[in-house]
């Protein structure tokens, strides 16, 4: 006969306990392998690589502006900045500027046939320290508010490149014209001079057909940036 002991744990009983506690183990270690490196975890690393290049995009485009550029001074009173731009109008490698401006309230008093509102056109000459010096001006290379026609402001805009720079126009009704008008620098004059009057027109109906006539110092000669007139032109 066997005697029976009563305190004696059934051996599947503790074959039981012995793999539910090894399966504890091994959760707990998953867990701590899961959370060992949560800024891997967090973002796919496709998106990481996204990110860095975005960014080291932006970085290599910074924005080209030169620094104290304040224009402030130039501008009289009752009148405020119509346009600017940045460039390098005499080839002294510094940055230099055009400024045009406009009568405030310019589209209630300018009259195309007696009384056009001036837009002064100012040159503006970059100095060492950032700042700028008042080179020359013009209050006749920038039409009038009104003088568009129906198609309103014929102002369209202004390029600066390396001496040279240009003025757009764009106007009419049934008649459509754009002008531009382009100065360049004279290094032995120290001044800018016309070097380009040059327009197109065509009629709405038939925008193919385009008359041009570009004119250039063989036909209106040796004109100074300060004497140019548009209006008489």
């Amino acid at each position: 006969m066997f005697t029976r002991n009563e305190n004696r744990i059934p051996a599947f009983v503790l074959v039981c306990f012995i793999l539910a506690c090894t399966g504890m183990i091994s959760c707990q270690k998953s867990e701590e392998s899961d959370h060992s490196n949560p800024k891997d975890s967090a973002v796919p690393k496709t998106e990481q690589k996204a990110t860095i290049s975005s960014t080291s995009g932006e970085a290599a485009t910074p924005e080209i502006k030169p620094a104290n550029a304040s224009f402030s001074k130039f501008i009289p009173s009752g009148y405020s900045v119509l346009d600017s731009a940045l460039g390098n109008l005499n080839g002294d490698n510094l940055t230099d500027a055009i400024l045009i401006l406009k009568k405030n309230g310019e589209e209630k008093t300018s009259d195309v046939v007696d009384n056009p509102e001036k837009r002064p056109l100012l040159i503006l000459t970059g100095n060492p320290d950032n700042t700028f010096t008042l080179a020359a001006r013009n209050d006749n290379t920038v039409f009038c508010v009104d003088c568009g026609g129906v198609l309103g402001d014929p102002y369209n805009g202004i390029t600066i490149k390396n001496g040279y720079f240009s003025v757009e126009h764009y106007g009419g009704s049934s008649w459509r014209w754009a002008r531009i008008i382009t100065y360049k620098y004279s290094e032995a004059e120290k001044g800018w001079f016309l070097h380009k009057d040059g327009s197109e027109s065509f009629h709405a109906s038939n925008p193919e057909k385009v008359e041009t006539i570009i004119k250039t110092t063989k036909d209106f000669g040796k004109v100074p940036f300060v004497n140019f007139d548009i209006y008489k032109e």
